[in-house]
């Protein structure tokens, strides 16, 4: 496609579960500027409405019998299979995919993109049409470390993540739900999407486990984070699910290779790195997951020294795993290709 200011057709890959929607009501919101927007999803959504801002409903369309022939742009919002089905279809089309799956994002070749962290990697063209966004947990923590790693270099961060229910789709959503509600009525409700009971309850385990004993969201989380920001870096991960419905929480701990105060920490966030601080040392001086929900900036609280090593500092992120740790990270990549000057 020749430089433009805008993109003739965009497709919604995915469009009636949580990322989806979230997109629709992202691309409104921020009056991306489409002529035209059209949803897909699975054969058995066919005919289905989904709300495109206030006052518009699309209709859905049967991703298996879609042309993405005209399509010039194209957000996947769904899982790694039908990313792994669909994705490369899109591209041998001429379209350009905006994948938020795990399929691409350590693939060659294939730019992992926070506009707010790397986003000069945009300025080249994507040579295989994909772009990758980046993982719910390591959207967040990027946008927390890149300007502490710009003051003093990282050299181990480890977090423990406190991830809602909603990273896991609509039907985890309602598994939480139904569990709550049959607590209070005396009701057996078995687990379906987790592995134990989620309601008043945590679970120390998301995505399966591998060799060595840690999870592929524990995995993915060091991966993507050392692509982003720096391979150096060393990280471990705990990924826990808890019984929140919106909005992931980290518990982290920085060691850097040189001093920085927490002070320094709190001053190099900013609107514009996509972080804003609230860490005053009371007893409503932190964000909590109920307050970020339908937020676009990560916040960061409880900003403090790590007395344990040399040059650390410990912190508390929150975010809104649907917005900036999904769908609102997808947009901003598309709107920043729109302003580079190479060809998109």
């Amino acid at each position: 496609m020749d430089k433009r200011t805008y993109f003739n057709k965009v497709a919604i890959v995915g469009a009636t579960g949580n990322v989806g929607r979230e997109v629709l009501a992202t691309l409104a919101e921020r009056k991306f500027p489409a002529k035209k927007v059209v949803a897909l999803a699975s054969e058995s959504s066919l005919g289905k409405e989904v709300s495109y801002g206030e006052n518009e409903l699309l209709s859905v369309e049967a991703l298996p019998h879609y042309d993405f022939s005209g399509t010039d742009l194209a957000f996947f919002c769904t899982n790694s299979d039908v990313a792994r089905d669909y994705v490369k279809k899109a591209t041998a089309a001429g379209t350009l995919v905006i994948d938020s799956s795990s399929e691409f994002r350590l693939e060659p070749g294939v730019p992992l993109v926070i506009p707010e962290v790397n986003g000069h990697v945009l300025d080249t063209a994507p040579k295989k049409n994909i772009i990758a966004n980046g993982n719910c947990v390591a959207i967040p923590l990027c946008l927390v470390l890149k300007p502490l790693h710009d003051i003093a270099p990282i050299k181990r961060v480890v977090l423990s993540t406190y991830q809602s229910v909603s990273g896991a789709g609509q039907a985890a959503m309602d598994e939480l739900f139904n569990q709550t509600k049959a607590i209070f009525v005396n009701e057996d409700q078995k687990p379906q999407e987790f592995t134990k009971p989620i309601a008043f309850n945590v679970i120390p385990h998301i995505d399966d486990f591998e060799k060595g004993g840690a999870t592929g969201e524990e995995t993915k989380i060091a991966m993507v984070t050392k692509k982003v920001l720096d391979p150096k870096i060393n990280i471990m991960a705990t990924c826990v699910r808890v019984p929140v419905f919106i909005g992931h929480s980290m518990s982290v701990t920085i060691e850097f290779e040189s001093e920085i105060t927490p002070t320094q920490a709190r001053q190099s966030y900013g609107i514009e790195k996509g972080v804003l601080p609230l860490d005053r040392p009371e007893e409503d001086g932190y964000v909590t997951p109920l307050e970020i929900a339908g937020e676009d900036m990560v916040m960061v609280s409880r900003i403090r020294r790590d007395t344990t090593v040399p040059h650390g500092l410990a912190l508390w992120i929150v975010s809104d795993n649907l917005r900036k740790g999904a769908a609102l990270n997808a947009v901003q990549i598309a709107e920043t290709l729109l302003t580079k000057k190479t060809k998109v």
